[in-house]
């Protein structure tokens, strides 16, 4: 995964961290921006359409109407999942036990 800086440098994520919490919480922000800005674009396009296109209109209503609950549900969504163990993660070789078989008796036990 790669990211910008500001003097346009590319940034590479190594790591299995999770991103910051700022970088989260501001990625969650833009989701909601961008899904209030959808949703006053569809109210003035159901203004704009009510007298020539009805359907139309009535489709942007809706759209409108559910959009604040799905970018509410989209902006508080979890932080992202944990990653898992790399790939080449190679586990400990299991030893095998002793055979109990081949214990020779002594004298004291007769």
């Amino acid at each position: 995964m790669n990211r910008q800086k500001r003097n346009g440098a590319e940034v590479f994520r190594i790591t299995g961290a999770r991103m910051g919490l700022a970088e989260d919480v501001r990625g969650r922000q833009r989701r909601y921006v961008i899904s209030m800005t959808v949703r006053t674009l569809s109210v003035i396009a159901t203004v704009l359409l009510w007298n020539v296109s009805r359907p139309v209109a009535v489709v942007t209503l809706v759209a409108g109407a559910l959009l604040p609950y799905v970018a509410v549900v989209i902006a508080n969504a979890g932080r992202e999942s944990t990653p898992s163990l790399p790939s080449h993660f190679v586990p400990a070789p299991v030893r095998p036990a002793l055979d109990a078989g081949n214990l020779k008796k002594s004298s004291d036990q007769s």
